[in-house]
């Protein structure tokens, strides 16, 4: 029977899996972030290799028993990334695999003939349409200073500046002015500032999302207000695939929404903004939240590399796997 192994390698983590052409799965393995582009190419090929070396070590198995993978990395953008990280992945020992932008295995998981928008909104975000007819639209993914708005980073960036514009008045009163400095371990926002700014501290830790999310759920207007501006701006990025791509060649464009915001956060007030932006669009659509890890629809792209028939059975298969238990290396 044919072995698959997926390796999606995102902004924080990178994952590799093997299954058989069931979907059975037979080992994975979990690694640093893979996005060259962030890290350099050296890192994040080790970051690869060590994803795999796990999966293979787990499955019992070596490079040479594997029928293909499936690369969907993040910073797999434009065709010079492409070209940069195919001359790398080449000095690995497999016989038959692919590469594609990791967005694309977020849209396999969630449309059945990989036809749609996906909208990926982990550590970063990123856009992505692609029609009936295979032509592909990308919107995003280069960060703030080219055009994005979302995505863990950026948020975190954001929830920290509304706790300080709160607590200085510059802004309206909120509970992050208390959140903030008690999840980063310091008593108030004074002491906070002080410390920081003492260290000439420059970047946040992306967890500050959860506390964001946490105060949305506690009906914090300031934070609501801060999600719902995130909903609007992912909105956006989709409706730019809408409009750049044209005709999607089906009635209904499914929306499939992949990262942690959209598949551990599910925030309502994100979602309903997000499906207000959309709606002015006035094209059909579904919004799709896939409980599949990413990772499985790069394994459905290998199985459709391999014109192996993935149906309902597999795709509930894949879909029963979760991640939470596996040891980062």
């Amino acid at each position: 029977m044919a072995l698959i192994m997926g390796v999606d390698g995102g902004g924080s983590k990178t994952y590799a899996v093997i299954t058989d052409a069931e979907g059975e799965l037979l080992g994975e393995g979990l690694a640093g972030g893979a996005n060259y582009q962030k890290i350099g190419l050296d890192r994040a090929m080790d970051h690869i290799s060590t994803a795999m070396k796990h999966a293979l070590e787990q499955a019992g198995l070596q490079y040479k028993d594997l029928d293909f993978v499936q690369y969907t990395l993040a910073g797999a953008d434009r065709e010079a990334d492409v070209a940069r990280l195919e001359s790398r992945l080449k000095q690995i020992p497999v016989a038959n695999w692919n590469l594609a932008c990791d967005t694309m295995a977020g849209l396999r998981a969630g449309s059945s003939d990989n036809v749609g928008i996906v909208l990926v909104c982990g550590s970063g975000t990123n856009a992505f349409g692609r029609n009936k007819d295979g032509k592909v639209i990308q919107t995003g993914g280069f960060g703030y200073l080219y055009g994005d708005y979302a995505g863990g980073n950026h948020m975190a960036i954001e929830t920290f500046r509304a706790a300080v514009r709160s607590w200085e008045q510059r802004d309206i009163s909120s509970i992050l002015t208390y959140r903030v400095p008690s999840y980063l371990g310091y008593s108030s926002m004074e002491a906070l500032l002080n410390d920081y700014l003492d260290r000439q501290v420059g970047t946040v830790p992306s967890e500050l999302t959860i506390v964001l999310h946490e105060a949305v759920q506690d009906g914090d207007a300031l934070s609501i207000r801060l999600l719902t501006k995130v909903g609007h701006e992912l909105g956006n990025a989709a409706r730019s695939v809408m409009k750049r791509m044209g005709s999607f060649g089906v009635d209904n464009i499914p929306v499939v929404l992949i990262g942690s915001i959209f598949q551990r956060g599910k925030s309502s007030c994100l979602l309903q903004s997000l499906d207000k932006t959309l709606r002015q669009q006035n094209t059909p659509f579904t919004i799709e939240i896939p409980d599949m890890e990413p990772v499985f629809g790069a394994v459905l792209m290998g199985m459709d590399q391999l014109q192996l028939p993935a149906g309902p059975q597999v795709t509930e298969r894949l879909n029963s796997y979760r991640r939470e238990n596996l040891v980062e290396f």
